[in-house]
């Protein structure tokens, strides 16, 4: 068993109007990236325990990319969801009522007729 603490740091801005550099400048953001990243934190605990070697590491990496990029593609070329998957999968079937999709009670589900969106 291995625990391992990440306490992480957010380089980039709050949103796209935020670059992030007004209340602190480009060097504490390099310097924090390159000595508290946690995943280079991981790399180097799994390298030094003995669990990986880095060539092994940066192998599942490529492997990792790769998987990724093909289901980005996938996702890409595929036929947008429609509106009403929104939230399909994000809640349990309620199992004793063979399949119906009962929202938890602490679910506030948004009012259509008041939302900016609506022009009905």
């Amino acid at each position: 068993p291995m625990y391992v603490e990440m306490m992480t740091y957010r380089y980039h801005g709050h949103s796209m109007s935020d670059p992030g550099t007004t209340y602190r400048n480009r060097e504490e953001i390099a310097f924090t990236r390159s000595t508290r990243d946690p995943l280079e934190f991981v790399k180097k605990t799994m390298i030094d325990a003995g669990f990986a070697t880095a060539e092994e590491l940066k192998e599942t990496e490529k492997r990792i990319r790769k998987a990724v990029q093909k289901e980005v593609m996938e996702a890409k070329e595929s036929a947008r969801p429609s509106l009403d998957s929104l939230i399909t999968h994000v809640y349990a079937a309620d199992v004793e009522t063979k399949g119906n999709q009962e929202y938890p009670d602490h679910i506030r589900m948004p009012d259509y007729a008041k939302s900016f969106w609506n022009t009905q």
